[in-house]
């Protein structure tokens, strides 16, 4: 025989592709979004992702040199930890953040866990929880009108929200103008909403305020469809994800008394698209059967409505993905296909 024999436990699995070319290829899908943080906010852009990235890349690398590891950095998990992080953020946050956010991502949602592969959440969704937690007022309130936009998507001399981002507008403004008892302020939230779902070709392009890597939609669906393409992200994940937030933002995401909330406004603002195709996609902490795929997305879709409806923030994919992740071994175990073979236990058999 020309061919040796292999003998090895299942499952027998052979693909050239290896996890460094999953990687890059997930580095190259996000430059575009970079490209167009660049443009919408300027130079800082291009600091504030370097900052992630140098965080991240730095400390997985002392973590494995202290842990006797080899030193895998060039594998691009960690650039895309630190840009994911970044993406993340205001713009005007300080430069340190990233680095420091990334830095934690790192250590406490990846390394601590063993690296690439047993970490049982999103590492950059990690870094963003911590530093959202430890700096909330930085996080919550640095924002930077974009080139050519204004940061609520559309023009207002409203000082109440010319410093709110569209969903801050929803939530803050809207929410609670439209339970005044001066007609006056409802008329005017009314009118404001109007403006907001006026302002959706805004959101789909970028020129609107929010963080680093949300706020052109366009962008973010074209590298999530060239991932899906290649088969490095399971399309069932965003469909559910964004499918499920879209059908219930529409019946219950629009503030009392108002007529229905625009779905496209819903799914754009904010980072749902973002966390879709980039974050609630991610290999290690995912689901890895088909079922178990979609009951991820549905249930990160309902989990980001009801923060973003009910909870203190107005936004709510970060808490929605990183609970969902911790329910992926669940998921797992309760979705993995039959054993070829067998059958199921019939009721009343001894075991």
């Amino acid at each position: 025989m020309s061919e040796k024999l292999i003998v090895s436990s299942s499952p027998h699995i052979r693909s050239d592709v290896s996890v460094k070319v999953i990687m890059w290829n997930v580095v190259l899908a996000m430059l575009p979004i970079f490209a167009a943080s660049v443009y919408f906010f300027g130079p800082r852009a291009v600091w504030l992702t370097l900052s992630g990235i140098l965080g991240a890349v730095l400390f997985e690398a002392l973590i494995q040199k202290l842990s006797g590891k080899r030193i895998s950095i060039d594998d691009g998990s960690a650039v895309i930890t630190g840009m994911l992080l970044a993406f993340n953020l205001p713009p005007g946050v300080p430069i340190w953040m990233p680095f420091v956010g990334a830095a934690f991502g790192i250590v406490f949602g990846k390394m601590i866990f063993g690296g690439l592969g047993n970490n049982p959440v999103n590492p950059a969704l990690v870094g963003r929880a911590f530093l959202m937690a430890s700096w909330p007022v930085q996080m919550t309130t640095a924002w930077v009108a974009p080139k050519g936009g204004a940061i609520p998507g559309f023009p207002t001399d409203i000082d109440a929200i010319t410093g709110a981002t569209p969903l801050n507008v929803l939530k803050v403004f809207v929410g609670q103008k439209i339970h005044s008892t001066n007609p006056a302020e409802v008329e005017q939230a009314k009118a404001v909403l109007g403006k907001l779902y006026g302002a959706v070709p805004n959101l789909f392009f970028g020129n609107v305020g929010g963080v680093l890597g949300e706020t052109s939609a366009l962008l973010i669906i074209l590298g999530g469809i060239y991932l899906i393409l290649r088969k490095f992200a399971d399309w069932r994940i965003p469909v559910a994800y964004i499918g499920t937030a879209a059908l219930l933002g529409w019946i219950i995401g629009s503030p009392e008394g108002l007529f229905k909330m625009n779905v496209l406004f819903y799914i754009f603002s904010g980072g749902l698209m973002l966390g879709a195709f980039f974050m609630a996609t991610d290999m290690v902490t995912s689901p890895v059967t088909p079922r178990g795929r979609w009951i991820f997305g549905i249930g990160a879709g309902i989990l980001t409505v009801v923060i973003r409806k009910w909870g203190g923030y107005p936004e709510g994919v970060c808490y929605s993905i990183l609970l969902m992740n911790l329910t992926v071994p669940i998921i797992d175990r309760h979705t993995r296909p039959r054993v070829f073979g067998t059958e199921k236990a019939r009721a009343g058999r001894k075991k």
